[in-house]
């Protein structure tokens, strides 16, 4: 298990092990993931084709008995205090882009809030966007 991991793999260990908290990898939220690695200024000095190969990292690292403790702590001393918030809003991009966030999806959002010490209130405002963004008619 790598003891670093850079900004950019972080973001994706987030979004990845959002993706896969209720025990399978669903397309939309796969999809989901490379459009915002694709698009997102964060993502600039990243390169797009390492991105099945972080993505695997993350879920190797999962397959751990103590593997969400380990990847929440790679996350959280990855991140610069700035982009904490960013990891947080990319998690709860990933969990609402298929229109159902489950019983693990808030857990997993809970125990994230927690490793990277954000404010409840910031927390609640990052997901009453993302509910807003993908509100259907």
């Amino acid at each position: 298990m790598p003891g670093t991991i850079s900004t950019e793999q972080a973001l994706i260990y987030t979004m990845v092990t959002m993706s896969g908290v209720e025990g399978k990898i669903n397309a939309i939220e796969l999809a989901e993931i490379r459009q915002l690695v694709l698009t997102l200024p964060v993502f600039r000095n990243f390169d797009e084709n390492r991105l099945l190969m972080v993505a695997q990292e993350a879920g190797e690292i999962l397959q751990d008995s103590e593997g969400l403790e380990a990847i929440l702590g790679l996350i959280s001393r990855a991140l610069a205090p700035r982009l904490r918030e960013t990891a947080y809003a990319l998690a709860v991009e990933v969990a609402a882009s298929d229109l159902a966030v489950g019983k693990e999806e808030l857990r997993f959002l809970a125990m994230l809030r927690d490793a990277l010490k954000l404010d409840k209130l910031v927390t609640a405002a990052l997901e009453r966007s993302a509910i807003a963004r993908f509100q259907r008619d």
